[in-house]
């Protein structure tokens, strides 16, 4: 049986799992001590379903255990993410935010069937966040139960360094937070991600320059998005609240101020 000591040491690392080399054309993430068994199986059924859709990202294979840890070996891409490509050349900032806002919009336009239901993923998340106030926990729940459901194919948590850019065109990865819902949940996470989470990142991982430049690349990864799908029923600004309030059960302290104002000043238009 393998072990974790005969792997290499990790090429990426994130919350959730580590990435190593698994063989020249194949990675392992390997998910980290703590996390249910059953996010495996779940990201496994999911990220198969994508590549059927045809959506472009790296292909899915078997199911592996190493001490306990469980992951997922996918294809091995020769590839840099579209954050990398940001930190390394901040001119192309246009050129992603377009880039971002078509892969997204690509996205939308399919159904994927037996996929969770976004709104009551967010409703079990604003139940659970702790930092949330109790007459905001009610209030944001109240706006989520006047909002529109749908069948729409949505990632989830769609962000520059979820794309990876490769030799064959952009890839996104990471699926396990894939749902169905309404495609304006999903692009109010990734403005959130985009506004809020780059202000409140550490430091040693956004640069200075790229904190600078954030609210354009938010401007116009926005503006051309609604281009591309336009918000005839103006569901944007009504989900933000919703999606920042669900943000709160994460709890990323650095971000939890800004994510309660937010909260507070959507709830109350």
């Amino acid at each position: 049986m393998l072990k974790l000591s005969q792997l290499a040491a990790p090429v990426a690392q994130g919350r959730t799992a580590e990435i190593y080399a698994w063989d020249a054309d194949h990675i392992l993430k390997l998910y980290r001590d703590g996390f249910p068994r059953h996010w495996v199986d779940y990201e496994s059924q999911v990220a198969h379903a994508i590549v059927a859709a045809e959506i472009p990202t790296p292909a899915a294979g078997e199911i592996v255990e190493i001490e306990g840890r469980r992951g997922i070996i996918y294809e091995r891409v020769r590839a840099y993410s579209m954050l990398q490509d940001i930190q390394a050349h901040p001119w192309r900032l246009w050129l992603h935010a377009r880039a971002l806002a078509e892969l997204q919009a690509q996205v939308h336009r399919l159904v994927v069937p037996g996929l969770p239901r976004y709104r009551d993923g967010l409703a079990h998340a604003i139940s659970h966040a702790s930092a949330l106030p109790e007459p905001l926990r009610q209030l944001a729940l109240e706006r989520l139960a006047t909002l529109p459901d749908g069948e729409t194919l949505c990632h989830g948590d769609l962000h520059p360094d979820n794309v990876l850019l490769t030799e064959r065109g952009s890839l996104i990865i990471d699926w396990m937070t894939a749902v169905s819902g309404s495609p304006w949940a999903d692009v109010a996470r990734t403005s959130m991600i985009l506004s809020i989470g780059v202000r409140a990142a550490d430091k040693r991982q956004v640069p200075f320059y790229l904190r600078w430049f954030a609210s354009f690349f938010h401007r116009a990864y926005l503006r051309h998005y609604h281009a591309l799908n336009p918000d005839l029923q103006g569901e944007l600004p009504r989900w933000a609240p919703v999606i920042a309030a669900a943000r709160l059960a994460e709890e990323i302290e650095p971000e939890r101020a800004a994510l309660i104002t937010m909260v507070q000043e959507g709830v109350n238009v």
